[in-house]
């Protein structure tokens, strides 16, 4: 359900398909809180939404080092609790992923999940700034190089990125130097002060694993109740998160061919999980070489497999939908169910404003555009880009062989990472400092067949905050709060009652 990005770039089957967003140094250390503003409540524009729901926008400070330099409008969604008064328990504010993704539209589109929850709190949820309506930024419709630029030698390629970086630059305007996760926890306080909230509750998943480790570490004082579900890394660089994610992405793979083929339907690949593996590895091989034709009569590539075939492995309720797209694509050279699968976000509709008449704010490349200029705000790692032409195709030939090895399918594709922050000055080094900031306890989630956040990030990041108490979920897909039910009842557990017991506890897989 929740297919939201993580800490790492998907890489594109170029190492050089990727955007490069510039932005300055964070400066991690909060200044002054500046007065709230109040939220600003009205209907939702446009779009439908749950019953009571409605939106507002918060102003909060460009540069939260500098108020003096302006402001910019982040935009909210608010669903009151449906539960008697006497028994409501303030607002909860939850992050669907990213990053890139917009909570209001996540809100509307998940309410139904987190009913149990909506008896007691007011569901809240909001667009970082950059993202959606929140100051949105953008590479002006496009985060590709030049397709020409592109195709030439080493020299020509780092040119084309350091032009896709000067357009990210004039498309963006003011926003984009104060992008990344240290700026968008301190909105998050100033979202809980105009709700009127001592302490922030807060459900977060995925990405927003890595936004809650942030805010616990900025304001520990200021935590009430958290969960965090999918959980990210805070020390890993993007190109060592891409080829954990590659090996992560293979497992769930290889998790999922075992499932097919003990399937009582059959399974396209026969009965043998390895030979299985050999023949999907063999598919995308094939169609890259060798692409189908889609209805549009657009090209179907080993790409667009590989890229469906990752979105299906999010959740195990999509394996089923996986097994007959390749069903279909083997035997009748159709690709019509893996295209179902492959829609990312940043292909739809950014909301449905479109459908109901009203212009769409949101530029199209936006979730592209904000996942890349995030996750390189949280990176201080860099290779330079005055580093000549010649040092950086060795150094991405270095990694090639690894990455291949970590997946023969994904691995290649996530290559690209090494240079999604290629020209950019280097972000921040926060979040690889969070030591035991002395947060209340907070609950982590991690699944052991999560294709997208390994279930030792969960580990990690539980040592790094040092007041975590870990749910390991031995089951698959990326996140488990919609997963399993035994999972939502300890996390709701927390969350409503505050029942919180030391120690790692477990949910099984397969309930």
């Amino acid at each position: 359900m929740h297919r939201a990005r993580t800490g790492a770039v998907v890489g594109a089957a170029s190492l050089l398909a990727l955007a490069v967003l510039p932005a300055d140094p964070q400066r991690p250390t909060p200044a002054a809180a500046p007065a709230a503003s109040p939220i600003r409540w009205g209907p939702c524009p446009g779009q439908p939404v749950p019953d009571g729901m409605r939106c507002g926008s918060l102003a909060v400070p460009l540069d939260h080092a500098d108020p003096a330099k302006g402001t910019i409008d982040l935009a909210l969604a608010s669903i009151p609790a449906s539960g008697p008064r006497a028994q409501r328990l303030g607002s909860l504010v939850l992050n669907f992923g990213g990053p890139g993704a917009p909570g209001v539209e996540g809100l509307a589109a998940d309410a139904k999940a987190f009913a149990d929850l909506g008896k007691r709190y007011d569901l809240v949820s909001f667009d970082p700034r950059g993202v959606g309506r929140s100051a949105p930024v953008t590479c002006g419709g496009s985060t590709a190089p030049d397709p020409g630029a592109a195709r030439g030698d080493a020299a020509a390629q780092l040119a084309a990125l350091r032009a896709v970086v000067e357009r990210c630059e004039r498309a963006s305007g003011r926003v984009l130097p104060y992008i990344g996760t240290v700026h968008v926890s301190r909105d998050m306080d100033l979202i809980r002060r105009a709700l009127g909230e001592a302490k922030l509750n807060y459900l977060g998943f995925s990405y927003g694993t890595r936004l809650g480790a942030v805010y616990a570490a900025q304001y520990p004082h200021r935590v009430g109740r958290m969960v965090l579900d999918g959980v990210d890394t805070l020390v890993e660089t993007l190109t060592e998160q891409a080829l954990v994610s590659a090996e992560g992405q293979q497992q769930a793979l290889e998790n999922f061919l075992t499932w097919c083929t003990r399937r009582a339907e059959g399974c396209v690949y026969g009965t043998n999980a390895r030979a299985a593996k050999e023949r999907a590895d063999s598919l995308v091989a094939y169609l890259d070489v060798h692409p189908l034709v889609d209805a549009d009569g657009a090209a179907f590539t080993g790409r667009h497999a590989a890229a469906a075939i990752a979105a299906a492995l999010y959740s195990r309720t999509s394996w089923p939908a996986l097994a007959d797209a390749l069903s279909r694509v083997e035997h009748h050279d159709d690709p019509t169910g893996l295209l179902r699968l492959a829609t990312p976000a940043e292909d739809l509709p950014s909301d449905l404003d479109a459908e109901h008449g009203v212009p769409d704010p949101v530029p199209a490349d936006n979730a592209e555009a904000a996942m890349t200029a995030v996750n390189c705000a949280d990176d201080p790692d860099r290779g330079s880009d005055k580093a000549a032409p010649a040092v950086v195709e060795r150094r991405i030939a270095g990694l090639r062989d690894r990455f291949r090895q970590a997946s023969r399918i994904f691995g290649p594709r996530q290559l690209g990472t090494v240079l999604a922050c290629y020209g950019r000055p280097a972000g921040t080094d926060f979040l690889r400092r969070i030591d035991h900031p002395g947060a209340p306890p907070i609950l982590l989630i991690g699944t052991r067949g999560d294709p997208a956040t390994p279930y030792r990030w969960t580990e990690e990041t539980a040592q790094r905050l040092g007041s975590a108490v870990v749910l390991d979920y031995k089951g698959d897909g990326h996140t488990a709060y919609t997963a399993s039910t035994c999972v939502r009842a300890y996390a709701n557990a927390f969350l409503v009652d505050g029942d919180l017991a030391a120690g790692t506890r477990s949910c099984p897989g397969v309930e």
